[in-house]
């Protein structure tokens, strides 16, 4: 995952993590918004202002834009099995274009970290094998076993129903970013002085962090258009998400030190896949 660099350098020139910025509060949420685009998604943008004030607004924008994809990764499956593929088939095509709208950053990530976690080396020895453009066995196991994952489960809940595709996509999708969102938070320290995970590392203000997850739960209860069951077991899925993302990022920082670009990639992917799966096994009981 990569940002536009502030000005000054990532780590300087900017305010203090969570602090303020030069604009007003709706005058950064814009902001924030905007570089929320350019980050996590392939949607061109304008190159507007760029601190740390507006990073922590675009993580909190982070589930908004994820509960968007997702659902219309979901749209795209159900749209595919209605035209009559097979709902394995629609759901291949529905993660690639989901992948495509993500520039694939976030596979790229988890990708990175699995081969730098992976790799038993110190954290700098760690951090450099995660930097190298190729691909590892690590992380090719990796994206293999988690985008088999999504689109074997995308595919049981086309299956299942369009509806629960759209709004189980949706709810994954928002919970991938909000796992970012969360590790944004204080107290989560960045791995290197210097890219994405150090410029919006502690960018994040506690109440700021509660209403993005007040927002995933909300997305959850997409799911009453369903079934009222599938709402609680998107809620499940989500809390599910949200615990192996929360596993990975422990790991992440006793092995690394801290977040990095890599790290927030990984999370938006493992939480996801999870959603995905968990909330697939749930059709069987709602």
């Amino acid at each position: 995952m990569t940002a536009p660099p502030p000005p000054g350098g990532p780590t300087g020139g900017g305010p203090s993590p969570g602090g303020g910025a030069a604009g007003s509060p709706v005058a950064d949420a814009v902001a924030g918004a905007r570089m929320a685009l350019g980050t996590f998604t392939a949607f061109p943008v304008r190159a507007g202002r760029v601190d740390r004030a507006t990073a922590g607004w675009a993580m909190v924008w982070a589930p908004v834009l994820g509960a968007v994809l997702g659902a219309l990764t979901g749209a795209v499956a159900a749209a595919g099995a209605w035209a009559g593929l097979s709902p394995a088939l629609a759901a291949v095509l529905a993660v690639g274009l989901g992948a495509l709208a993500t520039r694939g950053l976030h596979l790229d990530g988890l990708a990175d970290l699995a081969d730098g976690l992976g790799s038993g080396r110190p954290a700098e020895g760690a951090l450099e094998v995660m930097r190298r453009s190729d691909i590892g066995p690590f992380g090719v196991v990796a994206l293999v076993v988690t985008l088999a994952a999504q689109v074997l489960a995308l595919g049981q809940l086309v299956a299942a129903s369009p509806w629960a595709a759209l709004a189980c996509a949706a709810v994954a999708g928002a919970t991938g970013r909000l796992a970012v969102t969360l590790a944004c938070a204080p107290r989560v320290p960045p791995a290197r002085p210097e890219g994405l995970g150090a410029f919006v590392a502690g960018t994040v203000r506690w109440p700021r962090a509660a209403a993005a997850v007040a927002f995933v739960a909300a997305v959850c209860l997409t799911g009453l258009a369903h079934a009222p069951g599938l709402a609680a077991a998107c809620v499940l899925a989500a809390a599910a998400g949200l615990a192996v993302a929360r596993a990975l990022l422990r790991r992440a920082v006793r092995r690394l030190g801290g977040i990095s670009g890599d790290v927030l990639g990984a999370l938006v992917e493992s939480a996801s896949a999870t959603v995905l799966v968990v909330a697939a096994a749930a059709t069987a009981w709602v």
